[in-house]
């Protein structure tokens, strides 16, 4: 059976926003059996030599399908759609629109938007590096607004692994203020996080991990 390696304790202000979510979410969607390898972030199990064999940065998530260990989340969507034939298209067209906007989430989207954030944390906010990366953020946001004007979903007309994607990046990196004025894009993280999907992943997620 597949595992996952996913938090079973994480630090307050991470709970509810980590990367695992992502995979948890694709597996729910899809329907494909798995166990969870709860890991405790505070207590470093993520710093252990048995780990580290299979995620050399120490990062969660990681699955094992089968002796098929694959990290980086956007990585482990795209195996897991290609493994099953869910959640993205089954022709050459459509499964690069797939991979485009997968990229696009994690590159053109969440680098401005995150590391924004991690400026911002750390005593950075109303600096010069921070106002440029609020300009970036919004530039980017911006041009994403446009391309989700009359589109539900941002690589098909089906929901794909883009999505989840996608739709994490948006909901755990950006806080509200900087998302307020891109409607498009608050119309469509709300399309796909009212999913079922979603909703029995989120809980299952906050009864499962602890805060410390």
């Amino acid at each position: 059976m597949l595992k996952l390696y996913g938090f079973a304790r994480v630090n307050k202000f991470a709970r509810g926003n980590t990367r695992d979510l992502r995979v948890l979410w694709a597996l729910e969607e899809i329907g494909l059996p798995y166990e969870i390898v709860g890991m405790d972030h505070p207590n470093h199990d993520l710093d252990s030599a048995a780990y580290r064999a299979l995620n050399p940065f120490g990062q969660i998530p990681v699955i094992d399908d089968d002796g098929v260990v694959v990290t980086e989340s956007g990585a482990i969507l795209l195996y897991l759609a290609r493994k099953t034939g869910k959640l993205m298209p089954r022709d050459l067209a459509g499964e690069a629109q797939v991979l485009r906007w997968s990229f696009a989430a994690l590159n053109s989207i969440e680098v401005p938007v995150l590391t924004r954030m991690f400026v911002n944390w750390n005593d950075g906010k109303g600096t010069k590096p921070s106002e440029a990366l609020e300009g970036w953020a919004k530039l980017r946001l911006g041009q994403l607004d446009g391309w989700l004007a009359n589109r539900e979903f941002v690589a098909t007309d089906d929901f794909t692994v883009a999505d989840i994607l996608m739709t994490h990046v948006l909901s755990a990196g950006a806080d509200e203020e900087l998302m307020k004025p891109y409607a498009n894009v608050l119309a469509y993280r709300a399309r796909c996080t009212a999913r079922p999907a979603w909703h029995k992943t989120l809980e299952a997620y906050c009864q499962r991990v602890e805060a410390a």
